[in-house]
């Protein structure tokens, strides 16, 4: 017998790559250009030009066991270093390398930072929409995802159905602000009123609940008026997961962290628990020669801008056509209300005028599509015929 719980997850890959893979193949039938890909959050700007130089002088000045080579099984110590260092320096925080332990990416955190949590009979809450894959970590480390609805006008977190979920066997929350897929950044208010829920609870129910915090789109947020807060000033049991894919545009690099503060609830343990997660996952030793990378490039962010521009012509279009979306204030996401009830058949049809959408029913919010504009404003601009056609194959 095999594992019946991974072979049904074999045979159900993910919607969006299912949509990128479908992309791919009609572009080698009809053109490239005449394919509009909305499907995938690949980053499209070129990673800082420090990154490719750091690399190169890397190679150059050091011998391949060092750059090749294992580092300790936390990341190297001083890669740790330069990341506290900064965060440190950008958030007023007294981190320390032992408070980090370095990651495969952003997947490979959440799900260490989960199993690491985890014990039989716990609930993770998380705010629809959510990541698709916040079920799949949750389930499969042995414990029940409960999706809690935000404001349907604004995503925002609405306390209380919030207040409704949170149980005895709750051990943690998932926020992701930015958000994928709808761009909403919860603001300052909003966290110190989660912060003392969440505290009021872990008295009522005498246990530390988490804050799981996913920040793979802290920096891409286009408006300066704008904040995304640092949880673990609101919250003192907050783990942090970050990754480098979508601010250095190094994806495919798989690079990233988790933070465990001193101030957490059974900070030494859970940070125990995190390695011992790491080691029994197989995620033990990120990258080296990334490591080493963002060692010499933490802090710099790739040039974000095409992304505002990106969204402003797809935003101010689609709503001009009739399409309904919440305002996104980050991440390169519109989340936008299908013109029809079944989200599948509005990305059927979608792909009648060669748009490529994703369905949202995995997200938590039946009803909707994800639209990444993560691709070249040229594409964007080609397609808003497209966009314009479909809206009005509805009427």
């Amino acid at each position: 017998m095999i594992n019946t719980q991974m072979e049904e997850l074999g045979k159900a890959p993910s919607k969006i790559r299912e949509i990128f893979e479908y992309g791919k193949r009609r572009k080698a039938e009809i053109g490239e250009d005449r394919v509009f890909d909305f499907s995938i959050g690949n980053p499209n700007v070129p990673a800082p030009a420090e990154v490719n130089a750091v690399y190169k002088s890397l190679i150059d000045s050091h011998d391949d066991i060092w750059l090749h080579g294992y580092t300790s099984a936390a990341g190297d110590l001083d890669t740790r270093g330069a990341i506290v260092k900064d965060l440190n320096r950008r958030f007023g925080t007294s981190f320390r390398a032992e408070n980090l332990y370095i990651t495969c990416g952003a997947a490979a955190s959440l799900k260490i930072a989960i199993t690491a949590l985890v014990t039989p009979g716990d609930e993770f809450v998380t705010f629809t929409p959510f990541f698709p894959e916040y079920r799949v970590f949750v389930e499969t480390a042995g414990a029940r995802l409960v999706a809690c609805p935000t404001n349907p006008d604004t995503f925002q977190i609405d306390f209380e159905r919030l207040e409704s979920v949170i149980s005895e066997n709750t051990k943690a929350v998932l926020v992701n602000s930015p958000n994928n897929p709808s761009g909403v950044v919860f603001r300052e208010s909003a966290v110190k009123q989660l912060a003392e829920l969440l505290s009021a609870k872990e008295q009522e129910y005498g246990h530390a609940i988490y804050l799981i915090s996913d920040e793979p789109y802290r920096e891409l947020v286009y408006d300066p008026e704008i904040e995304v807060p640092y949880m673990t000033k609101y919250y003192k049991d907050t783990v942090v997961c970050y990754s480098y894919s979508k601010s250095l545009s190094l994806p495919g690099e798989r690079i990233g962290y988790i933070l465990v503060p001193d101030e957490a609830d059974h900070a030494e343990d859970l940070r125990a628990a995190v390695a011992g997660a790491g080691r029994a996952l197989g995620y033990v030793c990120a990258p080296s020669l990334t490591q080493h990378v963002i060692e010499k490039c933490v802090g710099l962010v790739s040039d974000l801008s095409v992304y505002k521009t990106n969204r402003d012509l797809l935003y101010d279009a689609l709503t001009e056509y009739g399409y309904t979306c919440v305002h996104p204030d980050g991440a390169f996401y519109l989340f936008v209300k299908a013109l029809e009830e079944d989200a599948s058949a509005f990305c059927e049809r979608a792909k009648e005028f060669e748009l490529l959408l994703v369905p949202a029913d995995s997200f938590g919010t039946p009803g909707y599509v994800r639209i990444a504009y993560c691709v070249t404003t040229d594409q964007i601009r080609r397609s808003l015929p497209a966009f314009r056609e479909l809206a009005m194959s509805y009427r």
